[in-house]
């Protein structure tokens, strides 16, 4: 365990006072300790065992490249940067804002179920984040919202992105853990959108307490809310046949990426969106995105194989194991590492460095690794709102740079609140997140 820790505080240093990016820092790490831990001496560099290093870290990069399932990343990307480029953001907004626009806070509703249906298709929470900030900020600025509760509406609405299924997130963990793709995109469905339900209800003890930060907006009549229900059909049913088709088990998450990116694509040329410029600009971003993760997962998978060979893990279950505690209060310890480690890393950091030595404890206590996901994806979505590094609150910045970050960490505080309430549901409740894995496939 000693090497293992000693790996870890390398690691933590490379990433936070060096400023290695993490793939790299995981890379190097994993590379060298597990050089180390084969030539079982640290008193001479030349006894290390490299070839058994390189040999490993090789097969990770060869294996990764040539994994099928990983397939499903850059599809998804794809689809996400189709859909955006269409247009759907402004779409969803003035769908949810003709249903939701004329009540007290009726505009963060409105950009919180948006934001809900924007990220389901997009898949990344920033992306949602920043799409949103220029959609739905200058109509509540118009109707006099407090940027507090406007910006909060929007980061936090964004942090659905990396739960509602298609989720980058889920399939990164699938992959880290072996487990079932499908499956974890059936038990984030149902957190998901009780996320957005306490959003919502978020919302409403916000302006409960201040009318005055969520003014009503103007009212649509029925034939208004269904001429703006117009614009998200098509997404809709693309949404539908992807994740219907996984749920129904019709074709594989990988399948179901393909058609997601082309149907995407014909969506986007129906629009009429699309340029050979901007189409250019889809697939050099999905490219870009897609190399960027590769070379995490490839990192974290490298660094993983080091942890597992130093026996972290089983020290670890050893050390637990000795412990009188219930399995319960290992997990609540965990998540209390979680949301710690959310205060200074952002969440793919967190869950790449994490899930390696934590799943197989978890594993071994007798846990759900499906439920387990769920519950990392939901601790993990805290992050992004948490201080002093919510990337989504750092987005926001930078789209809305007369809005200090002050203002926006202030206005998430009720929205983070409804995450811990929700994190401690799912979390005590696990058929919150399996009723549907065990509907559909089990």
């Amino acid at each position: 365990m000693t090497t293992a820790l000693i790996g870890f505080a390398i690691l933590l240093l490379l990433i936070v006072v060096v400023r290695i990016p993490i793939a790299f820092s995981m890379g190097i790490v994993g590379f060298f300790g597990f050089a180390a831990v084969q030539g079982l001496t640290f008193d001479n560099i030349a006894d290390f065992n490299w070839n058994s290093s390189l040999s490993m870290a090789s097969k990770r990069i060869v294996d990764t490249a040539q994994e099928y399932s990983l397939s499903v990343i850059p599809l998804f990307i794809l689809m996400g940067n189709l859909v955006t480029k269409s247009g759907l953001s402004q779409e969803l907004y003035r769908a949810s804002y003709a249903f939701l626009g004329h009540r007290k806070g009726g505009l963060s509703m409105a950009t919180v179920v948006a934001c809900g249906g924007f990220s389901a298709i997009c898949g990344s929470s920033l992306a949602t984040s920043a799409t949103m900030a220029k959609v739905a900020m200058p109509p509540m600025r118009k109707y006099g919202y407090a940027d507090s509760l406007a910006t909060a509406s929007i980061a936090a609405g964004g942090t659905l992105g990396i739960l509602i299924p298609p989720s980058v997130i889920l399939v990164i963990y699938g992959l880290l853990t072996e487990t079932s793709i499908r499956e974890l995109f059936a038990a984030g469905f149902i957190p998901g959108f009780l996320g957005i339900l306490l959003y919502l209800a978020a919302v409403r003890w916000v302006v409960w307490r201040n009318p005055e930060a969520g003014p009503c907006g103007e009212k649509f009549t029925w034939k208004e809310r269904l001429q703006a229900l117009n614009g998200v059909w098509g997404v809709l049913i693309l949404f539908t046949v992807v994740m219907g088709g996984i749920y129904l088990g019709i074709f594989t998450p990988t399948e179901a990426a393909g058609i997601g990116a082309g149907g995407a694509f014909v969506i986007a040329l129906a629009r009429r969106s699309l340029s050979f410029g901007s189409l250019f600009d889809i697939l050099t971003d999905t490219a870009r995105t897609s190399a960027m993760l590769f070379a995490v997962l490839i990192g974290a998978l490298i660094f993983s194989n080091f942890i597992n060979r130093a026996g972290l893990p089983a020290d670890l279950l050893t050390f637990v194991s000795g412990l009188d505690v219930s399995p319960m209060m290992v997990i609540f310890a965990i998540l209390l590492i979680y949301i710690v480690l959310g205060m200074v890393f952002e969440s793919l950091s967190m869950l790449l460095l994490t899930v390696p030595i934590f799943f197989p404890l978890v594993q071994s206590l007798g846990f759900d690794l499906v439920w387990f996901g769920i519950v990392v994806v939901v601790v993990t979505e805290i992050s992004l709102i948490t201080p002093p590094v919510g990337m989504n609150v750092f987005v926001l910045s930078a789209v809305l740079p007369d809005v200090k970050a002050s203002t926006i960490f202030k206005g998430v505080t009720p929205f983070w609140c409804a995450d811990i309430f929700r994190l401690l549901l799912i979390t005590l409740v696990a058929q919150i997140s399996l009723f549907l894995p065990e509907l559909l496939y089990r």
